[in-house]
């Protein structure tokens, strides 16, 4: 092999595991977040603006489909996000911390604490009708930073504490996407929904016939996302809908996998096909092994392994930088506003641990579960602070909640404070944490 070539190799194997680092994944969404900040408060404020209202347009003869980049990216490229929350769900509860009721009850009861204390804290501070529709916003975590935070502590993390923060991270996820599939929803239009209907039943039918090739699913997978747009349901809940129906046991095959793959190495090196280079001889054996290759993993995990580094690396980021960009300068920040942003930021930095502590310590003393081997205290303490990183959901929630532009803004200054209150609180509590392991 060539040495240039040996080279590359190495380079693309070298960025393949960086890629799939949890730090470095929070790191790049806080620096899209940054920059967008940046942006917004700098002298291209007005082009950084104006480039998430351009119009993007989709359309076959007289029909036409228009929406701002902003639509696109908040509405669209976000259900790929969902669709991989909606995977971790899935694949939780088929073999993961959700797959049993013991595992799952303690980070169960933790994320509801960890959603109604929060609530009550912003509650408290804005009682107004407008400033309480936002009651949600603090209540979310964001999976992909407070992992990628934890990560930065380095191994001494017990391996438990990490799993306890995922589980109830993704528990999290549920409840947020049962909040706005119950309180931000417009009015619904049945007709949507027999659109959305009618793409499952085709996602279902696939499955049926054994089509394991994961884009041949996207034309179904369209059709759930528009019914869900007409019916009045947000669009990207489409992505949890599909990512619960992904399979999470390998394509039934007539042969298993493995040995297929024996059989057609075998096969293959009778055959002086390869020699001969003889096409039509290696079609049907290569077709095999293709197939085993892919049928080796369950759908859940295939499809989740290759969606990640577009999400974390694509996805998330962009999403961060189109909604990020709060302009100090312009913030209105009367009274009413003030209360909203105080209440999103101290109901991440505070009601957070405070609930999850909380409602873990009632449920140990009261015996309904009890800490997973290795987990202390301190580490409830530190799942709990981490837990306060709400940035992409927290975000997502606050558009939906607010139509006011000053709320809105108030809303992500306090989203983007208060989670960067918890993950410094979170880092510092870590240091301490490790250095008494």
């Amino acid at each position: 092999m060539p040495r240039v070539q040996r080279l590359a190799e190495q380079a693309f194997r070298t960025l393949q595991r960086f890629l799939h680092v949890e730090a470095v994944s929070g790191v790049t969404l806080l620096v899209a977040a940054a920059g967008a900040l940046i942006l917004a408060n700098s002298p291209l404020a007005h082009g950084y603006h104006d480039f998430w209202n351009l119009q993007l347009s989709f359309g076959i003869g007289d029909y036409v489909f228009s929406r701002s980049l902003h639509f696109w990216v908040n509405d669209a490229l976000m259900t790929a996000f969902f669709l991989v929350v909606g995977m971790e769900i899935r694949r939780e509860i088929h073999e993961g911390a959700l797959s049993r009721f013991d595992q799952a009850i303690l980070p169960l009861v933790a994320a509801s604490g960890g959603v109604i204390v929060p609530a009550l804290i912003y509650l408290a501070l804005n009682r107004d009708p407008a400033g309480a529709q936002g009651w949600a916003v603090p209540t979310a975590t964001d999976i992909a930073f407070a992992v990628g935070v934890l990560a930065l502590l380095g191994r001494s993390i017990p391996v438990n504490v990490r799993v306890f923060l995922l589980a109830l991270a993704i528990i999290d996820d549920i409840i947020a996407v049962l909040i706005i599939a119950v309180f931000y929803t417009a009015s619904l239009q049945f007709s949507g929904f027999a659109v959305a209907l009618l793409g499952m039943l085709a996602v279902v039918g696939f499955q049926r016939i054994g089509i394991g090739s994961a884009p041949l699913y996207l034309l179904p997978g369209s059709l759930v996302w528009a019914g869900f747009l007409m019916a009045g349901v947000h669009p990207t809940l489409a992505g949890v809908v599909l990512g619960l129906m992904t399979p999470a046991s390998p394509l039934p095959m007539r042969e298993q996998p493995l040995e297929m793959v024996s059989r057609v190495l075998k096969q293959l090196r009778g055959s002086d096909a390869v020699e001969a280079g003889d096409a039509h001889r290696l079609e049907q054996p290569l077709r095999d092994l293709r197939l085993a290759h892919r049928e080796i993993l369950p759908p859940v995990s295939r499809v989740q392994m290759a969606m990640h580094p577009w999400v974390a690396y694509g996805v998330m980021p962009i999403f961060a930088l189109a909604n990020a960009g709060v302009s100090l300068a312009g913030a209105d920040l009367s009274a009413a506003g003030r209360f909203v942003m105080l209440g999103t930021a101290l109901a991440l930095i505070a009601g957070k641990p405070l609930g999850i502590v909380g409602a873990t310590w009632v449920a140990v003393k009261l015996g309904w579960c009890r800490l997973a081997p290795g987990v202390s205290w301190g580490g409830v303490c530190l799942v709990g602070l981490l837990a306060g990183i709400g940035f992409t959901m927290s975000i997502f929630i606050a558009m939906l909640a607010f139509t006011d532009e000053a709320a809105l803004t108030a809303a992500k200054l306090g989203v983007l404070i208060g989670s960067l209150g918890a993950a410094t609180l979170g880092i510092g509590w870590g240091i301490v944490y490790v250095r008494r392991q």
